[in-house]
């Protein structure tokens, strides 16, 4: 098992090894020493303690490992979920592909539900049964990066019949063959990659190559070297001469994912490239062209990052000659059962076994779900039902413990807003007022402040301490909110102190 502490920056592995790579991220020793012992006959564990050393991990990498196991309850808060849920965004960003299991002591079921909702594919309470994990690791395994299509360049094309997936394929057969760049904006999850390549494929210069580089899986230090290439010599381990990206793309399409991320001092060289076509290996002074057409994708509000002096304008302006925005699947009506049969029939015809069906209540609640997590969650949820009911009936119930139910599935009025939506607060609340004449605010909150109560108790089953613990609240305190809301207490609630 290779070890990296919250210090440490690089891993080296051994080629000829054909295990698996695991990662494993958990703070405490013993843990990441008996799963290394454990595991090791099956898997490469590398074992990290923090975020930031797993993600330097990665980078370090040729190859993210395909598997991870993260504990949420990671420094600087060790006692909270906070961490552990911003790292298992990180690993997605870096490596969409990974299948992460959250492993952790915190087992309250709204972080269960929080950790899927991001993009987990499954949670495990400490402690846990060594062998069960081997086997769901195996699990895990099976669904080959090849097979998995979540939005990735494996897919075929887009998949619906929703008006709003109409007019993306609209859009994109109007831009494919423009030699001008293309930024795709939207959600974590929404399929950005499968429009980049659609649009290289719907182009005349399909026969030529189409490349992704993830803006925030390298390095800041070897990004520039990843693009543009380097001469012998450039820099300490530049052994030979290198072609990037660039270079490498020749005259077909460059997909640029995360741009967000590109580091400030590599933006302007960007912008030359994008304006005359004009780059130099890192190292060399003879100037090259590139032919490529250049497409990347955020989930970042790019103007924002201008405002914060994140991000040029002019290469967000030179970026952005077109765009296209992706709709969340929140807005994708029956498309959403359309996906869940795509994603089920796939993992049933991988794993041997019968598809599982929705019954009647469930489908509804399936339409009804707001899916923050986009395309990436209803796949995973598609996993773990068909793991779970293979040729059975799926009822509201069992598909209830699949969901994120604490998050709203719509922003009518008096309702909570999306967690997705969260990023603009205020942008909210003026749409709020514009669109209903006579709000007034205290009725608003009240009904807000009931359905947040209601939703606590619900996913509680009644408990009054873990439904306040949930609303980060104490008993006494939620007792005094319902008292003066006029709620009624559920029967049977006088837990002991």
């Amino acid at each position: 098992m290779l070890s990296i502490g919250g210090a440490g920056g690089g891993a080296a592995v051994e080629a000829t090894d054909a295990r698996p790579q695991l990662l494993i991220v958990d703070d405490d020793p013993l843990i990441t020493e008996a799963f290394g012992y454990v595991l090791e006959k099956d898997f490469r564990v590398i074992a990290t303690d923090t975020r930031a050393a797993a993600i330097r991990c990665i980078r370090a990498l040729p190859e993210p490992p395909p598997l991870a196991l993260v504990d949420l309850g990671l420094p600087p808060t060790p006692h909270r979920p906070d961490e552990g849920f911003a790292l298992i965004a990180d690993l997605l960003a870096h490596a969409p592909e990974m299948r992460i299991i959250v492993l952790s002591g915190q087992s309250e079921l709204a972080h269960a539900r929080h950790a899927r909702t991001l993009g987990a594919l499954e949670y495990l309470a400490k402690p846990a049964d060594p062998e069960r994990l081997r086997k769901l690791l195996g699990s895990a395994l099976l669904m080959t990066p090849g097979k998995r299509q979540a939005g990735g360049a494996e897919a075929s094309g887009l998949h619906g019949s929703s008006s709003a997936i109409a007019q993306l394929r609209v859009q994109i057969a109007q831009l494919s063959d423009t030699p001008f760049p293309v930024l795709i904006e939207g959600e974590s999850g929404t399929g950005k990659e499968l429009v980049a390549h659609d649009l290289h494929r719907q182009s005349s210069r399909r026969d030529q190559p189409c490349l992704t580089l993830n803006c925030a899986a390298i390095a800041p230090a070897l990004i520039e070297s990843q693009l543009f290439g380097h001469a012998r010599g450039a820099f300490t381990g530049a052994t030979e001469n290198r072609a990037g990206y660039f270079e490498e793309a020749e005259g077909g399409t460059l997909f640029l994912d995360e741009i967000g991320e590109l580091p400030m001092e590599l933006q302007p060289k960007l912008l030359r490239v994008l304006e005359n076509g004009e780059f130099h290996r890192v190292g060399e002074t003879r100037p090259r062209f590139c032919r490529a057409r250049v497409v990347t994708a955020t989930n970042r509000d790019l103007r924002q990052a201008i405002g914060n002096g994140q991000f040029r304008a002019d290469l967000y302006h030179r970026l952005s000659v077109f765009t296209v925005s992706m709709p969340p699947l929140r807005a994708l009506d029956e498309d959403r059962l359309h996906l869940m049969r795509l994603f089920r029939d796939r993992i049933s015809a991988q794993t041997g076994s019968p598809p599982f069906e929705l019954s009647a209540d469930a489908r509804g609640r399936w339409l009804a779900y707001a899916f923050p997590g986009n395309v990436r969650e209803l796949r995973n949820i598609t996993i773990r039902l068909q793991t779970r009911y293979p040729g059975q009936t799926v009822a509201t119930e069992a598909l209830d413990a699949e969901l994120d139910l604490s998050v709203p599935s719509s922003t009518a009025a008096g309702e909570a807003p999306r967690a997705t939506d969260e990023a603009d607060p205020v942008g909210q609340a003026m749409e709020e007022l514009r669109r209903h004449a006579g709000f007034q605010l205290d009725a608003t909150l009240r009904r807000w402040e009931i359905s947040y109560i209601s939703a606590a108790l619900r996913l509680a089953n009644g408990r009054m301490s873990h439904a306040a613990r949930l609303l980060g609240l104490n008993r006494s305190t939620l007792y005094s909110r319902m008292d003066a809301l006029g709620m009624e207490r559920p029967h049977g609630s006088g837990e002991a102190v």
